[in-house]
């Protein structure tokens, strides 16, 4: 049998060789830049991945001529270099080289305790990484006398052979372990968890060793240039004398680098070393163009910079990093708004769990809306308002929500659900109102009436018990977690103003109320694309009022109690229109089912009947009526406005004398009227007919002029197939996906939730259809909606106004639709505002 010629793809890395990520992976790499940089960077040689699986195949590697780029006696190192560094790889193996003679001759030149160490650390690295044994059989040899001895016998005991002495054949099992170490089916898997492809490639760097370990200053040590929770400018990180690897700095006795009250720092040792780092630091800065952590070893006061990554940092210090990097000059403003990922920004807008702290998680569920807070456990609506009045926190935890809890969200910091997904009630509103919110913690063992709720590991948590509910990742914690505060400076705007020089969609905001209006203003929104206005009836004063009009007999009963609303909407409209003045407010007329502001419960029922003067009996007769057997396809939206035009005709009013009383002081408004759930043309003209009466009256009665905008929310698929002659009578069609997605499926969003995450698993859908979407079924309908209504009128304004509107593939979706806006939650529209840039840098290429 022919024997097989060893392999000599490999070269050593100058300023020079053709070293390229894609080949030699991002460690060789990198390791080249520094070089470039006249970094002291130790001898390298870098291994293509083309080499490495040869070497996984079986292939041998020509060992004698790599060692031969070191010189005489080398000691070396072995480093794995993956294209993308977040892909992890095999450990690092150090001192490969190490055997009797070359000991010998360290003793003479370092000393025996120094010698010693470097060959007891060689000899457990090789034996576990290598020879693949059990680590525990080296435990309890420390250096010292003897520990070497007994750390070859026990190799020799296990292995039926001696160490190997020949350091070319050290090298050679080296490089095959780590090679077929990548190939093996758990770092396969584990990479493709972080993104990595199926045939991810791995290269191999064959570092000269620079010891750590000397007579004079010597030690290892890492060092990085900014904070890596908040991006401010800090000389962080840590130095251990008489060291070697990354993993010695982990001992409790390694020293700070900058001076320090708590102990000696290199600073103090070696101050000339100390701002030679600092030099190199800024050195990668500039020239790399990012802010590294740079790994070194000193020996015998002789500094090596062995490696050099990007510092992993929050969210926090990315969007600081990119920003002060635009402004020194070194990357342009495009590049830095393209450096900070959008979903990024959620982060940034609330307070979070700061990561350095401890973590006591008690339940999991689904991450709705982001941010932290800590309060006390409540299990009312009741009980958060009485929390609120006495001026402290609560979390309300409900099995879900409804929209009778929506006075209650407003008085907590934070909601927890049992059941629920993304798109639920919680969810919704918890992103509306900035409030952190897990929904679906199925896990939960819900008592309201005990007023307790148990947890898988059995403990039990009661009423007024603290705990922190954290939005960003999902997890309730046990007590008071250390914070981070928002991060919303001058650099956050300064950013956002520059990704709103290049996107081409706009961005509106969904807001119901005065305050999400401002906060949406704060947010640079270009508008309201969505105020539901059925959120304004829930205030107690409004609620019973609301109850009343339910309740009436006769229409001319109806039209009294909404005469008593008139006033209250009219002064919300000017509210919205003052904040939100020079921009457009869409304003979609009342949408649920009127069962929904009921009470549920019989102590409820009872009030009710009391402040409304009639019998128990018939309050809860009427009660039973309203129910429906599935509200969402009942009586609601448009079919309220037919049935019972007098609610849409006292909006109206209230909608029209409030931009005549804005006209009165301020530039005109133009306000955009949103018809809800329509499946049929008719229904717009029966409504639209009732509203321009009800403008006409009022342009009579207050002598002025106004215009307005009549438009549609398509939430069915029947209005979306039948958007052409929807649009003759509308100026908009604004796509409300959340219905839409859900009448599409057959899928209801609050309950999905139980069974969705198996569906993704198993591959029936790709994505949670909720919150990611569907670009092949609820994307059609999109696409022929849009494409029949501008055929009837080319002017048709298009935008979506569900949930999906913050998603950033959704608005990669309508921005190549050729959708004016997208609208979202106030607090998605900086996100929507930064992906909508990442979508015009990156595809450049719009439909009109």
């Amino acid at each position: 049998m022919q024997k097989q010629q060893p392999l000599t793809d490999f070269s050593e890395i100058t300023p020079s060789a053709a070293i390229r990520t894609e080949t030699h992976g991002w460690r060789a790499k990198c390791l080249q830049r520094l070089i470039r940089l006249d970094l002291p960077v130790p001898r390298t040689v870098a291994l293509p991945s083309s080499t490495v699986r040869a070497i996984a195949a079986g292939t041998p590697v020509h060992c004698e001529a790599i060692l031969a780029h070191f010189g005489e006696g080398p000691l070396i190192s072995v480093r794995p270099s993956p294209v993308n560094p977040d892909w992890g790889g095999p450990a690092t193996v150090l001192n490969i080289g190490l055997n009797h003679a070359r000991h010998a001759r360290l003793v003479e030149t370092q000393g025996q305790a120094a010698a010693d160490e470097l060959f007891l650390r060689f000899v457990q690295g090789y034996a576990v990484h290598v020879a693949r044994l059990d680590p525990d059989m080296f435990e309890g040899l420390d250096a010292g006398p003897g520990a070497l001895r007994e750390a070859l016998r026990a190799y020799r005991d296990e292995m039926d052979e001696d160490f190997p002495e020949d350091p070319a054949r050290q090298l050679a099992e080296v490089l095959r372990s780590m090679a077929r170490a990548w190939e093996g089916t758990t770092a396969r898997l584990l990479r493709q968890a972080k993104g990595a492809p199926e045939d991810a490639a791995l290269g191999l760097v064959v570092q000269q060793m620079a010891q750590g370990i000397g007579q004079g200053i010597s030690g290892s040590g890492v060092v990085q240039f900014i904070d890596p929770v908040t991006g401010q400018p800090q000389v962080t990180g840590r130095y251990l004398g008489q060291s070697q690897g990354r993993d010695a700095l982990k001992r409790t006795e390694a020293m700070y680098l900058t001076r320090d009250p708590r102990g000696p720092s290199l600073e103090d040792i070696a101050p000339d070393l100390f701002a030679e780092l600092l030099r190199h630091g800024r050195a990668c800065r500039d020239r790399l163009r990012e802010e590294m952590q740079i790994e070194f070893t000193i020996e015998d006061g002789r500094l090596s910079v062995l490696d050099a990554v990007k510092v992993a940092r929050s969210s926090r210090a990315t969007l600081r990093v990119a920003v002060a990097l635009a402004d020194d000059g070194i990357i342009d403003r495009n590049e830095a708004v393209l450096r900070v990922e959008p979903r990024a920004l959620s982060e940034l807008l609330h307070p979070q769990v700061d990561p350095r702290g401890p973590r006591d998680v008690f339940v999991r569920g689904i991450a709705a809306s982001p941010g932290a807070a800590t309060g006390r456990i409540v299990f009312s609506s009741q009980a958060a308002q009485a929390s609120a009045s006495r001026g402290e926190p609560c979390i309300l935890v409900r099995r879900e929500t409804t929209p009778e809890d929506i006075r209650g969200m407003h008085s907590a910091v934070g909601v927890l659900t049992e059941r629920g997904g993304m798109t639920s009630h919680a969810a919704v509103i918890g992103r509306g109102l900035g409030l952190p919110c897990i929904v679906g913690c199925s896990d939960l063992r819900l008592d309201p009436r005990d007023k307790t709720l148990r947890v898988p590991d059995g403990r039990i948590f009661r009423e007024g018990d603290t705990i922190t509910v954290d939005g960003t990742s999902g997890e309730a914690l046990v007590g008071a977690a250390d914070m981070l505060p928002p991060a919303l400076d001058a650099t956050f705007h300064k950013l956002l103003g520059w990704a709103d020089a290049v996107r081409d969609i706009g961005i509106r905001a969904n807001a119901d109320t005065p305050a999400d209006a401002k906060t949406a203003r704060d947010f640079s929104a270009q508008g309201i694309g969505l105020c539901r206005t059925e959120h304004m009836f829930f205030d107690s004063d409004r609620l019973i009022v609301m109850r009343e009009m339910i309740f009436a007999d006769t229409p001319a009963d109806r039209a009294a109690a909404l005469t008593r609303l008139l006033p209250m909407q009219r002064a919300d409209f000017v509210q919205l229109f003052d904040i939100m003045q020079g921009l457009p407010v869409c304003i979609r007329l009342f949408d649920p089912p009127l069962h929904e502001f009921l009470p549920h419960s019989r102590e409820g029922l009872r009030e009710l009947a009391e402040a409304l003067d009639r019998p128990l009996s018939e309050v809860t007769r009427r009660a039973e009526a309203l129910a429906e057997f599935n509200p969402m396809l009942g009586m609601r939206g448009v079919r309220l406005g037919v049935v019972l035009p007098e609610i849409y005709d006292m909006q109206a009013q209230a909608i029209f004398e409030a931009t005549v009383e804005i006209g009165r002081r301020a530039d005109p408004v133009v306000p955009e009227i949103m018809i809800p759930l329509v499946s049929a043309r008719r229904e717009v003209e029966l409504v639209k007919t009732r509203i321009e009466s009800v403008a006409a009256t009022v342009r009579t009665k207050t002598g002025r002029d106004f215009d307005y905008r009549l438009g549609v929310m398509v939430e069915t698929p029947r209005a979306a197939l039948r958007a052409g002659e929807i649009a003759q009578h509308a100026s908009f069609l604004s796509f409300g996906t959340n219905d839409l997605t859900q009448m599409t499926y057959g899928l209801s969003r609050d309950d999905a939730g139980r069974f969705m995450n198996t569906y993704v698993q198993r591959g029936v859908f790709p994505e949670d259809p909720f919150h990611t979407l569907d670009v092949d079924g609820v994307g059609e309908l999109l696409l022929i909606g849009a494409d029949r209504g501008r055929q009837t009128r080319d002017d048709l304004t298009l935008s979506i106004c569900g949930e999906h509107g913050g998603n950033p593939e959704s608005i990669a979706f309508c921005r190549r639709a050729g959708f004016d806006y997208v609208s979202c939650s106030p607090y998605r529209v900086p996100l929507a505002r930064l992906a909508a840039a990442h979508l015009a840098l990156l595809d450049p290429i719009r439909k009109h």
